[in-house]
């Protein structure tokens, strides 16, 4: 059987769970996150992100996208490839079904990745493990599922640039005044509630790069490319406040491959 089938998932018969509202906190979010970040609306995905994932992603094969949300990574990769999409909140993967685009999506999360056993040749993480509070037992399974070689892309906001309580700082006070890019505390791991827009309110979970590297090290997977983009042109026109700030990476992108 193949990966999409070990999730007990059929293309005809949509996700494979019943609504979860009320146990899965991205169930209240998922709407926001559609209408900002998906559908062509977001420069940083549609710049940067799918770009970048569709060129380090090898051809062919089964790969899993682990937090697919409503699925634009997924559908970004579905050419020539079976893609499974893997998300908690059932107001997403309901949604990358109706839209379709050719991956299968089956309600599942990072800490039981409900595939079988080295099955999957790619796996990829967009912006997900920030917000996943088992992060060695999330990248034990990504191990777990990929066969020996596979490639897992895992990008990230950036843990130092973008750690809790740093940005860009427009300081008027000094004589003369100042800009730079203030840091937050980056050694201290932190679980924070950030309001992201009035009512919207994400849980982060803030890890110093070593972590993630140690952990994935443990893991079995073997970093094979460490990208730091800056901010993508459509972004920095639409965020005034960046132009002196576009040599602050927003994203880190990591290829590792399962050793």
């Amino acid at each position: 059987m193949t990966a999409a089938q070990e999730a007990h998932h059929s293309d005809e018969a949509g996700p494979s769970a019943g609504p979860s509202a009320g146990r899965e906190p991205w169930e209240a979010h998922a709407r926001w996150w559609q209408d900002e970040f998906t559908a062509g609306v977001d420069p940083e995905y549609t710049e940067q992100i799918l770009p970048m994932v569709r060129a380090a992603m090898p051809a062919g094969g089964v790969v899993v996208d682990v937090g697919c949300g409503e699925g634009q990574v997924a559908r970004e990769l579905a050419e020539g490839r079976t893609v499974v999409g893997i998300d908690p909140a059932w107001a997403q993967v309901s949604v990358g079904a109706e839209r379709g685009g050719g991956p299968g999506y089956v309600q599942g999360g990072a800490a039981a990745i409900p595939v079988r056993d080295a099955s999957v040749d790619g796996a990829v993480a967009s912006l997900v493990f920030e917000h996943i509070p088992e992060l060695d037992t999330a990248l034990g399974e990504v191990a777990r599922v990929l066969r020996p070689g596979g490639t897992f892309l895992l990008l990230l906001n950036h843990p130092l640039l973008q750690t809790p309580g740093s940005g860009w700082i427009d300081d008027q006070i000094l004589d003369p005044p100042e800009q730079y890019w203030r840091i937050g505390p980056y050694l201290p791991e932190a679980d924070t509630l950030e309001q992201v827009e009035r009512g919207v309110f994400i849980r982060f979970f803030h890890r110093p790069l070593s972590r993630y590297l140690n952990a994935a090290r443990s893991a079995g997977l073997v970093l094979e490319e460490m990208q730091e983009p800056a901010p993508p042109p459509g972004f920095l026109a639409r965020a005034q406040e960046y132009e002196d700030a576009a040599t602050i990476p927003r994203l880190l992108f990591l290829r590792f491959s399962r050793s």
